[in-house]
């Protein structure tokens, strides 16, 4: 396709006109480009020629941006986030045996753990094991359970996350929790193998936040803090 700024070699007999200067136009106003487009296009001999296609031309530019959202969404699954599969039913009912759900495995460096967060962690018995869990106490804290109800540094914690028939009755603690360390409890508590068991876990051993649950379909959304049996 020519270009309309070049110059046609000349095919009559009338005078030359003089050539634009190449200067580029540095003045800021719309009449300075369109008197440079206009002796452009009388030097050429006829106007801009429009596009032959420009439904394909269209078909082009969104099958390219399009392309580029799915590879930047590809990125970010692939750095930010991790699918892992849950085994067993320590977490029912927020989350069942052999559900699919995605971590974040960087927001905890960008804000600190919080109480209420499902956590992925290396399993401190096992380094080659995961578990998720929840938070219940944070480092410095003392942590105390009786009758079931959780207390955290003498206060009562509400746990509408706890279905009545999930509750474990008996007593545990006090305990405080070490620097740098958390204690994580399953939300079905009768069947939970947690902190009570193995102690608080460190920091360092936690990697990723629970934050989005894909498979099974009915399960299909955001995994809130404070999520019960809603779903």
């Amino acid at each position: 396709m020519e270009r309309p700024d070049e110059k046609q070699p000349a095919t009559t007999t009338s005078p030359k006109l003089a050539a634009p200067d190449a200067t580029p136009v540095v003045l800021a106003g719309q009449a300075a480009v369109s008197m440079r487009s206009q002796q452009t296009n009388t030097i050429a001999g006829h106007e801009r020629p429009a596009s032959p296609h420009p439904l394909r031309h269209e078909i082009r530019v969104w099958t390219r941006d399009l392309l580029i959202a799915i590879g930047l969404a590809l990125v970010i699954i692939v750095f930010l986030y991790q699918p892992v599969k849950v085994e067993g039913t320590s977490m029912a009912p927020l989350l069942s045996d052999q559900e699919r759900i995605f971590i974040n495995k960087f927001v905890y460096r960008f804000e600190p753990i919080q109480r209420g967060d499902v956590v992925v962690f290396w399993y401190p018995l096992d380094h080659s094991k995961s578990f998720i869990k929840r938070v219940i106490g944070l480092p410095g804290e003392t942590v105390e359970i009786r009758q079931g109800a959780v207390y955290v540094d003498g206060k009562i914690v509400p746990e509408p996350y706890v279905p009545r028939q999930y509750e474990d009755l008996s007593d545990f603690g006090p305990v405080r929790v070490d620097k740098d360390k958390y204690f994580v409890m399953g939300d079905h508590r009768i069947s939970s193998n947690d902190s009570r068991v193995f102690g608080s876990v460190g920091s360092q051993y936690i990697y990723g936040r629970a934050v989005f649950a894909y498979w099974p379909v009915d399960h299909f959304g955001s995994l809130s803090t404070t999520e019960a049996n809603t779903r």
